[in-house]
């Protein structure tokens, strides 16, 4: 339910910081795998004192026994106090807290058996204003201020229990002042006097009623101007701050595309309903709920990020309607968003936007695969692994089915897939079983050899060229040789020659695969899986997998070990633009301004991969320049970012601002 986004907009930065919902998620869903209950449904009344950062409220949860239990286990965030806690029969029950897992634990008065429900009453209070006592320490999931409250359903703002596995329902009842703007999941409405006896006069109530099993509970409120839509049959609305008031449309009407598209992908969504809302930057870049799309201020600009808005618009189906089982099946959610994200980008942009993403997928796919993605539950979850395995080698899963059986039958696969578990938890082997019913064919060897087990092919390729007698053209007779030798997969080859290009399709099975081919024309070269249809270990993306796990490690400030990862980038390339910029960016952390520097000039004389290296570089040597007193410089190193005409990640907007004021920055710690 959150989706992050660098600047500039690596790749790096782009999968590693995608990682912490899931890993909330992954953190949570370890306790839900253990629990014994289920949550049916969410009673809440919540009142924000915004100037206070203060959070009151009381949660009746209505769960139901899975067997006979004892004990009952919630997560709530660390920072709210819980001040009574009693049982449908009103009797007091005693919770103890955890906050090493965020969680509360206590005893059921008489225990409750297998299939029996009841409910229980939490009132509690706290001031939701810093990161420190957050699931994610550091990172903002809940907060409640004057200019923006966001209560994210992953910030544990009301007791969760089987976070992103337990499907519930649920009416909240939110008091805020009367100049803010309440937005939430499902059926609306508003009292203009608080529902509160004690709650300041000069407030409203809003309600938000979801009552099909599904994730709501993800409340913003502040003030926004909202902007109205109902193009192709969808109720969209836009709630974004003045300074971005006029791209409104703009969100608006790339919204309608990508939603439009997925009904013809998957069939109807939960809801027509579609609220996109401005998050500011000290939170998420983006994330999901039902009916909700959010997206930072940051992300937000003239140039729309379109894929960001189409994956997060992919979870309505892929998340909201149908969910992971459990944490092995977690790719279910996630890896579906990131390739109905590619699907959409191949509508929007064709086959090169295409490309692009499955060599970005394959890197996540690739980066951190130690563990089987039919294994998650093994991995630390809050790490860069889970994600990297879930997100996009779950992604290049769907990638490569699609190639095997063909469109037709993959695009009926995931329709049924998504409306036979519509409003439902699925699992891995409900969905392969599918795939195996439209194939008309076992897929358990296409399934065990991605789901059960890592690593991926590194193909090369030698053969002879005869010539046929009688001019009947050349025979081409060689084979595929790879590592991996349990590995089955067709493959195409592309033989080009002087006359027209020919393709065939091999059956790679184990380490060494002859093939024979016929030709009219000499054949000049031979490409493996030139459409990239397989996800192969090639040299490219070993050296972005090798920055990609530098990005994390100065996520978790280890800085030497991203050195590390970076120069082993450089040992694939030396003349990397992406590998020198990444070193020059940890100097550059370090304040470490010469070497910053130097680093920076060998990525602007590099091989140029990606473009975005040459604005950034000359705006971070401005910067350098700015800071070490060299104003003159600075402006020419700012003048040569606006020459390149790139404004990935707004570094136009950046070097025009600094031509105006010299660049300031923050004193060290």
């Amino acid at each position: 339910m959150i989706r992050f986004q660098s600047r500039p907009l690596s790749r790096a930065l782009y999968l590693y910081l995608l990682i912490f919902l899931s890993l909330i998620a992954a953190r949570a869903a370890k306790a839900a795998d253990k629990s014994r209950i289920r949550v049916e449904d969410y009673q809440i009344d919540a009142e924000l004192l915004p100037q206070n950062h203060k959070l009151t409220a009381r949660a009746v949860v209505k769960i139901t026994a899975l067997e006979d239990v004892s004990v009952a286990s919630f997560q709530l965030n660390n920072s709210l106090r819980i001040t009574k806690l009693v049982d449908a029969a009103n009797k007091p029950l005693n919770p103890e807290r955890n906050t090493q897992d965020s969680s509360v634990r206590f005893a059921l008065n008489g225990g409750l058996a297998k299939g029996a429900s009841t409910s229980i009453a939490f009132e509690y209070e706290g001031t939701l204003e810093s990161p420190d006592d957050s699931p994610v320490q550091g990172l903002k999931l809940a907060y409640v201020g004057p200019d923006t409250t966001y209560l994210l359903y992953s910030g544990f703002w009301f007791p969760v229990s089987g976070y992103g596995i337990n499907r519930f329902t649920s009416t909240v009842n939110v008091t805020v002042p009367a100049h803010m703007i309440a937005i939430g999941s499902g059926k609306q409405s508003l009292a203009a006097t608080s529902l509160k006896k004690n709650a300041p006069a000069n407030s409203k109530t809003y309600t938000f009623t979801w009552d099909r099993p599904s994730f709501p509970g993800t409340i913003i409120a502040g003030s926004f101007q909202e902007y109205k839509s109902d193009d192709a049959g969808i109720d969209l609305h836009v709630f974004f701050k003045p300074l971005h008031e006029k791209l409104a449309a703009q969100y608006a009407e790339t919204a309608v595309k990508a939603f439009t598209y997925y009904v013809t992908q998957y069939g109807n969504a939960p809801s027509t309903t579609v609220k996109i809302v401005e998050l500011p930057d000290d939170t998420i870049p983006s994330g999901w709920a039902p009916e909700i799309a959010l997206l930072s201020s940051r992300s937000i600009s003239e140039k729309v990020n379109y894929r960001m808005v189409a994956n997060t618009l992919a979870h309505q189906w892929w998340g909201v309607s149908v969910s992971p089982a459990s944490k092995d099946d977690w790719w279910i959610n996630d890896g579906f968003a990131r390739y109905s994200e590619a699907r959409y980008v191949e509508s929007a942009a064709g086959e090169a936007g295409l490309e692009e993403m499955v060599k970005d997928m394959s890197v996540g796919a690739l980066a951190y695969d130690t563990v089987p993605l039919s294994t998650t539950a093994k991995l630390d979850y809050f790490s860069p692994e889970f994600q990297s395995v879930v997100t996009d080698k779950g992604a290049m899963i769907l990638h490569m089915l699609r190639w095997l059986i063909g469109e037709p039958k993959y695009l009926k696969t995931m329709r049924d897939f998504s409306l036979q578990y519509a409003g439902k938890s699925a699992s891995t082997d409900d969905f392969r079983k599918l795939a195996e019913q439209n194939y008309g064919e076992k897929l358990t060897w296409f399934f065990s050899q991605w789901l059960d087990s890592t690593g991926a092919p590194e193909f090369k390729t030698k053969y002879t060229v005869y010539r046929l007698g009688n001019n009947k053209g050349f025979r081409v007779v060689g084979q595929i040789d790879q590592d991996l030798d349990l590995f089955r997969m067709p493959v195409d080859l592309k033989i080009d020659t002087d006359g027209k290009t020919e393709q065939k399709r091999i059956e790679v099975v184990g380490t060494n695969s002859p093939f024979t081919i016929e030709t009219f024309g000499r054949p000049r070269r031979i490409a493996v899986d030139p459409d990239n249809r397989v996800l192969t270990n090639s040299k490219e993306i070993k050296l972005r997998s090798s920055i990609l796990r530098g990005q994390g490690m100065i996520q978790q400030g280890d800085l030497a070990g991203a050195l590390g990862e970076f120069n082993k980038a450089l040992e694939v390339n030396k003349n990397s633009s992406l590998g020198h910029y990444r070193i020059a960016e940890v100097f550059y952390l370090q304040r470490n301004y010469q070497a910053a520097a130097n680093a920076y000039r060998e990525s602007l004389n590099g091989d140029g991969e990606p473009r975005w290296t040459e604005v950034w570089s000359h705006l971070q040597l401005g910067k350098i320049f700015d800071t070490t007193g060299q104003r003159e410089r600075a402006v020419n190193e700012y003048r040569q970012a606006l020459q390149t005409n790139d404004n990935t990640a707004g570094a136009l907007e950046e070097a025009r601002k600094y031509m105006q004021k010299p660049f300031e920055r923050e004193k060290a710690n």
